[in-house]
């Protein structure tokens, strides 16, 4: 009997290791949301915020559940306009002076003039996915339109199809930066580089499994991968992977953003992680509930809160003032 419960012992003390290391998020670094106090909560009565998108005087947020795409005035705190969408899904993105919301019952895009907060137009372009992004840059709107690998390109002085550009499949979230559309397939593990003056594909960049969404910020692009909740940092100038950092928020869902001198990542256990963008580090998480999208904009930190039905906008340094004491 002894011999048999010296073997329980010694497999149970194997077992909580192991169970330790896959609790999510970085430990030493972890504390309560609570810590943190919005400077800003903006309530989405009866929906579920989700995609955020930035302007100069704006921001914008969707709606999937109640069909509206809604914007906040960062100078107020207050929702200014409320537009109907039907299902708007695939992200957010300003451009020529519309907001750009694909829709994945109409299967199309509206365009929101952002002056009048009226839709003057639906492109019947289709995103590939519901969970996905659409990008604007080189004056034109990126849109992933089909699983199998496409990529869309919206030419808003017109409201049609310029080009349509062969990607790897399972490519759900283009971004634009550095004079380039990138493209994360989260099928082939990979990110899709596409010049916008060929409307060819330039380089494909191999990174951890699964990326997702993906951010332009602090002098890299960023891709947020769900297999191990990892970030890969991408050299736009090389288009080469020069770091994975262990986030420690795997799963479904997530977001990612770059901006204050930080990379900001948002997770449904852990809606705020810090990444020093100089040192490939996790600074600080913050558990609990909260956290569907993350944008950084206007010296704040925006971040939707679906299941809490707001948004929530908080200066960054704030990040640094919380106590040292983790959980």
């Amino acid at each position: 009997m002894k011999r048999i419960l010296f073997v329980l012992l010694v497999r149970t003390l194997a077992i909580v290791p192991l169970l330790a290391q896959e609790k999510p998020g970085v430990p030493g670094v972890q504390h309560p949301m609570s810590s943190i106090v919005p400077d800003a909560q903006y309530a989405i009565t009866g929906g579920s915020p989700d995609w955020l998108a930035m302007g100069e005087d704006m921001v914008w947020v969707n709606s999937r559940p109640t069909d509206v795409v809604l914007r906040m005035d960062p100078k107020t705190s207050e929702v200014v306009a409320v537009v109907p969408v039907k299902n708007p899904c695939s992200g957010l993105i300003i451009g020529a002076g519309t907001l750009w919301s694909p829709s994945c019952v109409d299967n199309a895009v509206y365009r929101i003039d952002v002056a009048t907060n009226q839709v003057v137009a639906k492109i019947p372009v289709s995103p590939a996915n519901n969970e996905g992004g659409i990008a604007f840059g080189a004056g034109s709107a990126w849109l992933p339109s089909d699983p199998k690998g496409i990529v869309t390109r919206i030419d808003p002085a017109t409201n049609s199809v310029s080009a349509q550009i062969k990607v790897a499949p399972g490519s759900f979230t283009a971004i634009f930066g550095f004079g380039l559309v990138w493209v994360s397939s989260t099928e082939k593990n990979l990110v899709t580089v596409i010049h916008p003056a060929k409307n060819e594909v330039i380089a494909e960049i191999p990174v951890d499994a699964a990326p997702r969404f993906m951010a332009v910020g602090e002098g890299f692009v960023w891709t947020l991968n769900q297999t191990k909740g990892t970030v890969s940092k991408i050299d736009p100038v090389t288009k080469k992977v020069v770091a994975t950092i262990e986030a420690g928020v795997p799963g479904t869902g997530g977001d990612i953003a770059a901006g204050e001198g930080a990379v900001w990542v948002t997770a449904r256990t852990i809606p705020v992680t810090r990444i020093d963008p100089a040192t490939n580090q996790v600074t600080a998480q913050f558990i609990g509930p909260g956290g569907d999208a993350i944008r950084v904009g206007h010296g704040s930190v925006w971040l939707s809160n679906g299941r809490l039905s707001n948004v929530w906008r908080f200066i960054p340094s704030k990040i640094s003032n919380v106590g040292t004491t983790s959980q």
